[in-house]
């Protein structure tokens, strides 16, 4: 069997053609506020690559960079600002924050109107009782890559290593809303080899390099790989040992290339929908 590379690269690059034709027809563009605190170099990178994807499909990215020493009350008043502010359609901040920082009060202070990544509880509590919701952008991604492979997810066995609020939990929810039959795993999980064998479809985001064998996967499945590990020699693998899926997965993404790239397309397609949510009438 030969095992198919799920191209996160095109896919991603035909979703994004897709939104850029969207925003042409809006009456102005949707701009995406990203607030960026200190100059983590990772984060530095991310907010770049956000803004030159974001703009060249016509979303206005405006950029704020505040200083490390910011005080959690002073951030929190500031995202307040951009949720009030009318020219302003969506809000992202960049993760992590510095240490002082209470993260998780910051990201309940994003208006749920606005959470451009679907982060605050308001967001998550609406997938999990099955309302329309904002979603957050890897398990976004997580199912737009299964779904170029398979249609049709109902009736299959899905099993998910990781329990993050950020992907663990969120696409366990996604997965049970496209009617499959989730079983979600962790670090404590004893047994992890056989109850990752049972899967038709296996996502992984623990972020631990190579921790997914050829012997915990079962012929014919779809592997996802969320993790990104930086190896001591600078290079960046997955959770999942790439090389020995090939002739046993039915299909895997890469890393870097699989993943990563459509995490910021959904990024900007939630920017999308909170500018059509407001704008019903154009």
């Amino acid at each position: 069997m030969e095992t198919i590379l799920i191209d996160g690269k095109k896919l991603a690059a035909e979703i994004q053609a897709d939104i850029k034709k969207q925003v042409q027809k809006c009456k102005r563009a949707p701009a995406l506020a990203v607030v960026l605190v200190g100059d983590n170099p990772a984060s530095l990178i991310y907010v770049r690559n956000k803004k030159k994807q974001a703009e060249a499909v016509g979303i206005h990215t405006p950029v704020f960079h505040l200083s490390p020493v910011m005080t959690t009350d002073a951030l929190i008043a500031f995202i307040k600002e951009l949720n009030e502010n009318k020219q302003i359609d969506a809000v992202l901040v960049q993760m992590p924050l510095p240490a002082h920082i209470d993260a998780d009060a910051v990201l309940e202070a994003v208006s749920p109107l606005k959470d451009a990544d679907g982060l605050t509880t308001a967001n998550l509590g609406r997938l999990f009782i099955g309302k329309p919701a904002l979603n957050p952008c890897t398990p976004m991604a997580c199912m737009a890559l299964i779904k170029s492979v398979q249609k049709d997810i109902g009736g299959l066995n899905a099993v998910v290593v990781g329990r993050s609020r950020l992907v663990g939990k969120p696409v366990a929810q996604l997965l049970l809303d496209n009617d499959c039959t989730v079983t979600q795993a962790h670090s404590r999980t004893k047994n992890l080899a056989d109850i990752c064998k049972t899967a038709d479809i296996l996502i992984v985001a623990v972020g631990k390099a190579g921790l997914i064998k050829k012997s915990f996967v079962k012929e014919g499945a779809i592997v996802i790989d969320v993790g990104i590990n930086r190896k001591e020699d600078g290079k960046i693998v997955g959770d999942v040992d790439f090389n020995q899926m090939q002739g046993i997965a039915k299909a895997i993404t890469p890393v870097p290339g699989g993943v990563g790239p459509m995490t910021i397309t959904m990024l900007l397609k939630n920017t999308l929908q909170i500018y059509l949510n407001t704008h019903r009438t154009e």
